[in-house]
């Protein structure tokens, strides 16, 4: 079996659970990471051969076969457009990039390239959502009429709490829509196999004014600092997004995206409905699917191998009644991803540059919605 040589740009909360999620496929090394502050430190600490503050010094002298990207959104591009340039594979965090733009001419790039070009959208990789999409693509469910949910989390709730993604010159236009309902969106999209063709959307910023901590704050950081150690700045980019949503096969939707609901770390729910059956998912427990009936018992699914579809199967890692979750799905993700440089036949249920690039449009639609205050096509 080829091994791989992998690295890591970005050495935050993410990118130090890439280097962990790498390391799990046995097939690949984490040969270097890249990052402006702290790429010494990982290193040593996370036992990395090599360290960069550079990540085209990186690129350019560690012989890598993919790179992943875990930095700020602003960073995207450049990043994944010198990978590609280079020769190297790429394994992008989500959002894609800052604007529609830069998103248009990565998905060009990648599509001239030959390379793997893919974004960590995950929550594909839950066995039971994989296996919902055969279910659905079966009929047993009926035509769809009806997609919602949520994805909530509280870990912006103070004002307080900072990240570098309330910024609107490191993350973009929109915060909770680009962060956290990019990966709602991506996955009901995925799942049901309709795609958003309207949008309708209503933002709400609960602290027009944060306190940013003088020092550096990882993500999901619980520091705590004395008054004169923050500076005050102002919020452009929204704490919570209400959308309704149109499909193209005429379904309608909603949802709802906050990063600032007290008692949810991290909680993504969907509910489909079609003129058969209905189909439930929660992150919360998410070896479990729940298929809705009207005239009898609802079916609960657990996770397992003999339970999901043979497409499913080579997802699930573990026996029925052992859990695999958040690090799990990353694990299934990359090891199509790998799978997929020396194999063009091998399963490719990963999102690619073309599905970055439409989550990017979805994005800039709900903001220009939002503005606007009125139904914008996806087109």
């Amino acid at each position: 079996m080829r091994v791989y040589k992998a690295g890591v740009v970005g050495t935050g909360f993410v990118g130090r659970i890439h280097i962990e999620t790498i390391r799990r496929l046995g097939n690949v090394t984490v040969e270097a990471v890249a990052d402006i502050t702290s790429a010494r430190e990982t290193a040593e600490e996370m036992n990395v051969p090599y360290y960069f503050t550079d990540y085209r010094e990186m690129l350019d002298t560690a012989g890598l076969d993919m790179i992943h990207i875990c930095t700020p959104n602003n960073t995207h591009f450049e990043i994944a457009m010198y990978a590609l340039e280079h020769g190297v594979n790429v394994l992008c965090e989500k959002p894609m990039t800052a604007t529609v733009e830069e998103a248009e001419k990565l998905a060009a790039k990648a599509g001239e390239s030959r390379l793997i070009a893919a974004l960590n959208y995950h929550n594909r990789f839950y066995p039971m959502n994989h296996h919902l999409r055969s279910v659905i693509r079966s009929g047993e469910l009926g035509d769809i009429f009806s997609i919602t949910g949520t994805y909530t989390q509280d870990w912006l709730l103070n004002s307080t709490d900072y990240s570098w993604r309330l910024n609107v010159e490191d993350s973009g236009k929109t915060r909770a829509v680009a962060d956290i309902g990019s990966h709602w969106m991506d996955l009901v999209e995925f799942v049901s196999g309709q795609k958003i063709s309207a949008v309708c959307a209503d933002f709400t910023i609960i602290h027009p004014v944060r306190k940013r901590p003088k020092k550096q704050v990882l993500a999901f950081s619980t520091d705590q600092f004395s008054q004169e150690d923050y500076e005050d700045i102002i919020v452009k980019t929204e704490d919570s997004a209400s959308i309704l949503f149109r499909f193209d096969n005429g379904a309608k939707g909603s949802a709802f995206f906050s990063q600032v609901i007290a008692g949810k770390s991290v909680a993504i729910d969907y509910l489909i409905g079609g003129y058969k059956k209905s189909a439930e998912w929660r992150s919360a427990a998410c070896n479990e699917l729940v298929i809705g009936r009207k005239d009898s018992f609802c079916e609960h699914s657990e996770k397992g191998p003999v339970t999901v579809h043979p497409d499913s199967r080579p997802l699930v890692a573990y026996p029925i009644g052992h859990l695999e979750g958040f690090p799990d799905a990353f694990k299934q993700c990359f090891r199509q991803v790998y799978d997929s440089i020396d194999n063009p036949n091998a399963p490719r249920d990963y999102a690619d540059m073309q599905d970055g690039l439409h989550e990017m449009i979805l994005c800039e639609r709900i903001f220009t919605s939002n503005q606007k205050q009125q139904w914008v096509p996806i087109e």
